[in-house]
Order: C-alpha cells, then structure tokens, then sequence
C-alpha cells in the first residue's frame, strides 16, 4: 500500500484515515464506519489513490453510502468518481467544483467534471446517519473561501480536514491567514479528542496551536517572491512533508506556474 491508514475505535464508530504518500500531496481521505455503512469525507488529487482507498473500504465489508467532498480544491476530489457512491457536498461548493471544468491528476489521468459533479447537496445542520449524530457546518474564508466541517459529538470527532495540516506545508494561495487564525481559535475544543486533517495523520488538540504557529510563519515570510517564500518556509519547517503544496499557492498568489 502506497498510503498510510489509521484507525481509531470510538465505539459505535471507527474511523480509517487514509493519507497518500507524498506524491499525494499527503491528502487524506476519512472512512467514517458506522454499525452498517462507510461514509468516506474527500476523495483524493490521485486517480491510483483514490482507487486504492476505494479496495481498502471494500475490505472493511460494509456498503460505501456516500462521499462528502469538503470544499473545491481538486486534491480533494478529483478521484470521487472511483468511489461509486453518490458525491455529497454543499451547494456552493458544487458550483464551484462545476466552473472549474475538467481537470486531470498530478498524473496526468482526466478528471471530467460530469463524473466528479456531486448529485446531493447537504444543508448545514444536524442529520443522523445509521444511528450516528453528524453535524454539518458551512465555514467562511481561511483555507478556502467555503468549506465543510463535519463534528461527530458524541464520539469526540473533528473532520476538520482543509482547515487543519498536520505536519505537512499548507495552502495559503487564498491569503485569507488572519481569517484562518481566527477560525483555528474557535474550533479549538478539548471535546474533540480526535481532529482529522485534510492532509496529514489524525491528531490531537495540539494540532491547532501547531498550525495556527505554520500560519504565523507563512505570514511573516510571504513577500512577492514565491521562490524566495518557498526556500524560506522550508527552512523554517525542513521536517513537513509535500512541499509541492507550496507551489501550487505560490501559482495562486503570484502566478507562478509548479514545475
């Protein structure tokens, strides 16, 4: 297996988190595994990984329900379509996905928007699935301009993902830093044992403290030189994995196009 998966028992739920090697950019795809079904939250920049997610869920033996794509970053989608499960994703996200067309891997393998386009929109709110409390919530800015966050309250879990790296480079090419700092603050909860991240290995409470430091970083060495930002934010956290994130927001911010 190319990825790393964790697995954390919380009782009724357990929860295989899946990030891709770092030729994946570290995306991290959740299985949330209730008593009779699979929920998978992001679907992988990598068509070979996501497909890989996909054989690994088949072994776990219980119907894949749905696929929740958190925001319109194409790492995190454009392998929805391996999954063969209805795409489920807010509706501003769906529009957004939708203007950006086609697409294809970091391998070169087509994405078509009409096979990645979600078909359910989901409504901020509560909704119990198989039993389980799941909590949507639209969140403004930071990362991206819209992003789902998924609480599971009674087992202590944060589906954070995009709004929280562990241990790898971030995205800042939105330059919404102030906005993001503000919302790591008001998403730190010691009821939420267990935070998943959109890239990276699950974490702790820590994580936040960790990132909103990443983000302070980010912000004091971000000038109008992506190269320069790039060697100095490396050299800044030389230990964190996919640098190659850090192209692609110096592609948004300076339009400087990865190698």
């Amino acid at each position: 297996m190319r990825g790393t998966v964790t697995v954390i028992d919380k009782g009724n739920v357990r929860v295989h988190s899946y990030m891709a090697p770092d030729t994946g950019l570290n995306v991290t795809t959740q299985l949330i595994e209730t008593p009779n079904l699979l929920i998978a939250v992001d679907g992988q920049v990598n068509i070979a990984d996501a497909d890989e997610v996909v054989e690994y869920a088949k072994g776990l033996g219980k119907p894949l329900d749905r696929i929740i794509i958190t925001h319109d970053h194409p790492d995190h989608y454009h392998g929805a379509a391996s999954f063969n499960a209805p795409i489920h994703a807010l509706a501003i996200v769906r529009d957004q996905m939708a203007a950006r067309g086609d697409l294809q891997d970091l391998n070169g393998v087509p994405v078509h928007a009409a096979q990645v386009a979600p078909t359910d929109l989901i409504t901020p709110g509560t909704e119990v699935i198989d039993g389980v409390t799941f909590v949507f919530e639209a969140v403004l800015g930071g990362e991206t301009s819209d992003q789902l966050l998924i609480r599971l309250p009674e087992q202590g879990v944060l589906v954070a993902q995009d709004l929280v790296y562990h241990h790898t480079h971030a995205f800042v090419g939105h330059n919404d830093i102030a906005r993001w700092q503000v919302i790591l603050q008001e998403l730190a909860d010691p009821s939420y044992d267990t935070v998943l991240p959109g890239h990276g290995l699950p974490a702790g409470q820590a994580v936040f403290a960790e990132m909103a430091a990443y983000l302070e970083a980010a912000d004091d060495l971000l000038g109008d030189d992506g190269d320069a930002y790039k060697r100095a934010i490396i050299e800044r956290y030389p230990a964190y994995a996919a640098p190659f994130v850090v192209d692609i927001g110096n592609f948004y911010l300076f339009g400087t196009r990865p190698a």
